[in-house]
């Protein structure tokens, strides 16, 4: 997304329609739309014949090419990007190299924080629904990947806002939504760069700017890379990093840390929900 920001400025500045800079350099008009959207994923030989037609040298050719091999690189998710879901391929690249990530999950546990019982419940929950094959062990090779980067040293710093409603309506068996807030519990006391809150239901959010979505919000150390938000959609979730559709999404998630419970007792709520839930075994 960086480097399309940084190909659509040039081809701005000198004047040009996608159409006219793909005969320019010699390629399809929608491959440099999706490049400029960050859609696909870069030839760094074709960036460079862009370049060469924009005619940019020096300091900034050198510092568009380094983005754009950063672009070119896979993750280890790639090989399994396909089994283990395109929305999680999606996420496991957004989450790759952040600084910060900020999340605000309105139904479900999130998949950086499952276990591996409640990832398989709520597969098997969905396989009913639509009559697929129920839990596929490269899915949670996936959330198992995202979560060991997340989690290693010097990592990312990952901020949950946690609708209470996730707690009160059980969307696992009471059995492994007890097991799965423990889990939650050993995680945020191991590691002081993981924090959930609760979002009370009868919270008030300043403003009364009640949430209506699941977002995700990804800033990295380069402050030249944009901030991007991931929305929550129904099939396939929407990416931002324009800061006119961005930076509201920043002031709502504040503002839903303000209504929200400290840490110490959105982790007494955990605990007593899961507690709760285990007595009802």
């Amino acid at each position: 997304m960086r480097l399309g920001m940084e190909l659509r400025a040039l081809r701005k500045k000198a004047g040009l329609t996608h159409e006219q800079l793909a005969r320019k350099v010699g390629q399809a008009r929608m491959k440099f739309s999706r490049l400029e959207n960050g859609r696909i994923r870069p030839d760094v030989g074709d960036i460079i014949k862009v370049l060469d037609a924009f005619e940019v040298d020096g300091v900034e050719w050198t510092k568009l090419v380094a983005i754009a091999r950063d672009a070119a690189d896979q993750g280890w998710w790639h090989r399994i990007a396909e089994q283990m879901g395109t929305r999680q391929a999606m996420y496991a690249d957004l989450e790759a190299g952040a600084a910060t990530i900020r999340a605000y999950e309105q139904n479900f546990i999130p998949g950086l924080l499952q276990i591996r019982a409640y990832l398989e419940s709520r597969d098997e929950t969905a396989a009913q629904l639509s009559g697929g094959s129920g839990p596929n062990p490269l899915v949670w090779e996936g959330r198992t990947g995202r979560q060991r980067m997340l989690q290693r040293p010097g990592g990312t710093t990952y901020e949950v806002i946690l609708d209470e409603i996730v707690l009160r309506r059980l969307s696992a068996p009471a059995p492994v939504m007890a097991e799965q807030l423990e889990h939650m519990l050993r995680t945020m006391r191991e590691s002081d760069r993981i924090t959930v809150r609760i979002l009370p239901v009868d919270a008030h959010v300043p403003g009364y700017s009640v949430p209506w979505s699941t977002y995700s919000i990804f800033t990295y150390p380069d402050p030249e890379d944009p901030v991007v938000a991931a929305v929550e959609m129904s099939a396939v979730d929407e990416l931002l990093a324009d800061p006119e559709h961005v930076n509201p999404l920043v002031a709502h998630y504040e503002r839903l840390r303000e209504a929200s419970l400290s840490t110490k007792d959105s982790e007494k709520l955990l605990s007593s929900t899961a507690q709760r839930l285990t007595d009802r075994r």
